[in-house]
Formats: structure tokens, sequence, C-alpha cells
């Protein structure tokens, strides 16, 4: 049974009532013992009615027999008993009532998640059958090609055997005309060099050259139809579109051409960059070229042995459909409160600038420690030995290993360690101006691509090679295009990994500070 309420005293005399103790019935003993009201209601307020202690009892009552006010007795605590019981019903009822109204707001709760879940897989479907009528078109554009070629041949017969239906008009449905006067306009002879090299990056010139080499590579031939694109048009496509970072549908408009065009000659184009011109303009330094690197990075900075300058960058991505925790980049969401996607870039160059060795393409939740482990370069230098007596100069974010060489992280850093790591700092700043160049040139990396992301890596590629060629062939890069480098480097958790390494940067830091090359900006 549960305790009963706490049964209200009269206003005339509060202080009559001795306080209520948990489970204690003594309280309500005084009602059944003298004094019976002259009718109780069955309801919960039952004990509100009753009269309060300290009553006297009636001269009526006095007279009574003692079974007489047993019965009584009993009947007062059956009637309490009545009330107590009608209490926890209703209890029970308002339990059962909150009961349903949870019920309802938990399926109305999967109703509207069902909901939004069938809504998302619904819009991923949407697309998935735009990619599909995509692919489809294009069948059919080629079928309706290879029927219009069979009419005009079977017209073509028809004519030479005297028939009139070759003197009727064909009209070429699939064919959309386009107005192309802005690209007519840039490649014609008189169109200022100043602009095309503000609108390509590069100069005439430079351009033509690149024309030429992947001349091969994407030309096309022309049909019974229609012309095929030339190429210095389908360059001038993928340039333009890696320079400005232009949607597809301004980059159609402004060279006459569909859509899916433009996007499927940016890819061909990058891809041919890739095969054809990768090898010729980013590669390994051989022999000579090392020896001659070595004395340019050691008249830098008086650190000798350096074969090139290491940095790792992160390229914005859209929220890919799996693996969506790996690309998530938690630093750069954090830094600037708008949740981020990323791939890494990591590149290794040469005193100008030109990238010598890229690996593109892992996820950006990777620390820089990591993507190097994964990298082609950690394979051929820890496994092919292909480094020795010889640095590549890393950042805070790389680990200390036999051939590669950072900076000092500890704090209350030494003279000598300090000097050390202005030295190493300017050998990384050329890493990092590259990078800060190549995301300014082309102005594709610096914002979330409507490239897919199995396709990007063949995009970032031909923008490092585009940057080398570039760079090789000293193209102005303008100030208005002009890229500020935010990465965010975490230091590995086990920053030294070779022993001797660390006794040779001690031995590197003792020679630049006592041979009078070391920084003086600490003192």
């Amino acid at each position: 049974m549960k305790t009963p309420p706490r049964v209200s005293a009269p206003t005339s005399n509060p202080s009559s009532f001795p306080p209520l103790i948990e489970d204690d019935f003594s309280y309500y003993y005084p009602f059944f013992q003298d004094v019976i009201p002259p009718a109780l209601p069955s309801s919960p307020a039952l004990p509100e009615m009753l009269p309060h202690r300290g009553c006297r009892p009636l001269a009526d009552d006095a007279d009574e027999s003692a079974g007489n006010r047993r019965r009584r007795k009993k009947r007062n605590i059956a009637r309490l008993i009545t009330s107590l019981a009608a209490l926890d019903a209703q209890e029970e009822s308002d339990r059962r009532e909150l009961e349903d109204d949870l019920y309802l707001l938990r399926a109305n709760h999967e109703k509207k998640a069902a909901t939004l879940l069938d809504y998302y897989f619904r819009f991923q479907d949407h697309y998935s059958d735009l990619d599909a009528d995509d692919s489809l078109r294009t069948t059919k554009d080629s079928t309706a090609a290879s029927a219009a070629a069979a009419a005009a041949a079977a017209l073509a017969d028809a004519a030479y055997v005297g028939d009139p239906a070759p003197h009727q008009h064909q009209r070429r449905l699939w064919v959309k005309d386009r107005s192309r006067a802005w690209w007519e306009r840039c490649s014609h002879p008189d169109f200022p060099e100043e602009e095309f090299r503000r609108a390509f990056r590069m100069g005439r010139t430079t351009f033509d050259m690149i024309c030429e080499g992947l001349g091969a590579a994407v030309a096309k031939e022309d049909t019974t139809l229609r012309a095929a694109i030339p190429v210095r048009q389908r360059v001038a496509v993928c340039i333009w579109r890696l320079a400005t970072g232009e949607p597809l549908r301004l980059v159609s408009k402004r060279f006459g051409l569909g859509i899916s065009t433009c996007h499927k000659l940016v890819l061909e184009v990058c891809s041919a960059i890739r095969s054809v011109l990768m090898p010729r303009y980013l590669r390994w330094p051989d022999l000579a070229s090392a020896a001659a690197i070595k004395a340019r990075f050691e008249a830098v900075s008086g650190i000798p042995n350096v074969l090139g300058s290491m940095y790792t960058t992160h390229i914005p991505i859209i929220a890919p459909k799996i693996s969506v925790a790996a690309y998530y980049n938690r630093r750069h969401t954090e830094r600037n409160q708008k949740t981020s996607y990323s791939i890494t870039v990591q590149g290794v160059v040469d005193p100008d600038g030109v990238f010598t060795d890229v690996c593109i393409g892992w996820p950006g939740s990777m620390p820089d420690d990591q993507v190097l482990e994964k990298s082609a370069l950690y394979h051929r230098a820890e496994e092919k030995g292909m480094l020795r007596n010889a640095w590549i100069v890393g950042s805070s974010g790389h680990p200390l290993l036999d051939w590669v060489l950072v900076p000092y992280t500890q704090q209350n850093l030494t003279w000598t360690k300090h000097a050390f790591n202005e030295k190493i700092g300017e050998v990384q700043r050329i890493a990092r101006e590259a990078f800060a160049r190549l995301k300014g040139r082309w102005s594709c990396l610096q914002k979330r691509t409507e490239v897919k992301l199995q396709d990007l890596p063949v995009v970032l590629g031909a923008c490092c090679v585009l940057h080398n060629i570039c760079e090789m062939s000293k193209e102005e890069m303008y100030h208005e295009f002009n890229y500020e480098l935010v990465d965010d480097e975490m230091v590995p958790d086990n920053g030294i990994r070779s022993e001797s390494s660390m006794q040779a940067r001690d031995n590197i830091a003792h020679n630049l500070l006592h041979q009078g090359l070391g920084g003086t900006t600490f003192f």
C-alpha cells in the first residue's frame, strides 16, 4: 500500500496537527476512535473532509456500544483504502497515457527518419539516373550518327542513279548551334598577349608548345556529319577550366560546346598530360642534375647533400559517398568552423620550385608522416636505397629518417638548434612557395571541384605538370593570383626514427653555427 496523502488541516488551529511521518498511520487513528462524519463521499478527497484531531466527541456517540464503534471504524478504513486505491488507479491511468504519448512520439520520429532516408536514396538514385542518361545519350548520339551516315550514303547512291531525293534538305536536329565568338577572339593572332597570359596563366608560346606536345594524343578525325574539335580548342578548354575553376556550364557557354563535351575534354586532356608530358617535365633528377641541385641548396642554406624540399598540402573535395570518415579533415573543420573533406598532395621540389616527385590522392584524415610512408618516394628510399648520402628536407609534420631531415620541435632550443631551424626553414620555404604558386595559378585547387573522386588524381597530376612547364618557361606569376597557403602540421608521435640521423642532424647544426653559417635573428 502506498503512503496516504497528507490530510489538510483547518485554518483555525494549524498548530494542533503534528508533522506527518512517512509510513505511519497513527495520524488517522483519531478519526476512527470517536468521530464519525454524517456522510463520507467516496472520492480521492476523502482525507480532506475528515475531522481533524482534537475535535470533541458527540454526546450520542458516548452511549454507543463497542461493537458499533468497531464496525464504523472498519467502514471508515475501507473507505480510506478505497480512496487510496482510486488514487493508485488514477496514477496508473496517467502513466499509461504518458506511455501512449511516448509511443506516438517515437513512431513519428521513426516515420520521419524513414522518410528522410527514403528521400536521400531517391536523391542518389536521381543523380545515378542522370549519369546513366548521359551514357545513354552518348550511345544514342553515336547510333544516330551511324544512322545518319548510312542515310547520307544511301542518298548519295540514289543521286548517282538519278533519284530526286538528294535535292531535299537534311536537317541535323541533334546539333545545337552555340556561339564561339569568345574563343575565336582569343585564338586570333591579334588578341593581346597580356590578356591571353592572364586568361590561361601562360603565354601564347608556352600554350602552343603544349598543344604541339599533345597533338597526337588528343586529336580527333572529322566525321561525315560534323568536324572534329581542333586540338588548340581542346587544350584551351582544359587549361581554362583548371586556371579559373569555373563551373562547366560557364565553360560551355564561353567555348560554344556542350557541358558534357567540356567535361569529357578536360578529363581527356588531363589524361594526355599525365601520360605524354609528365615523363618529360616531372621526373626524378639523374646523377648530374642531383649534383647541381645539392650545390644550389647548399648555397642557399649551408646544409650539404640536400636533394629536395618536401611539403604536403590538402585539396578540398565534396563529401564522398564511401569512406566519408577517411576524407574528413578535422583540423580544417575546427579552424574554418565548416565541415571539410580533402585529399592530400605530397610533393618534392628543386631549388627552382619545380616538382621532382608527387604523391596524390591519400585521404585528408591522414597526417603527413603516414602519407609519406604510403608514397613511392618512401618505397624507393627505404627498400631500394636510392637516397643514400642525400637529404630530403621535410616539415615538422614529417619524421626524422636516414634520408629525411626535419627541424627540431622541442621547446627551449639552444642557439645551435635555433640556427639550424632557421636554415632548414629557408629550404622548406621553397616548397611552400611552390605549392602556393601551384594553387594560385590553378584556381580549381582552391575550392571543391565537380570532378569525381576517382578522376581527381589525374586532374591534380596535370596541374603539377603544367606548373612545372610554367616554372621552366619562367612564366610570370601575377600578384592578383597569389594564394595564402594554410596547412596544419601535426608533429608525429614518433618523430625520431633513426638514431644515426639524430646524430647527423646535431653535427650539421654544430657546423652551421661554428662555421659562421647559422642565423643571427635569435640573438
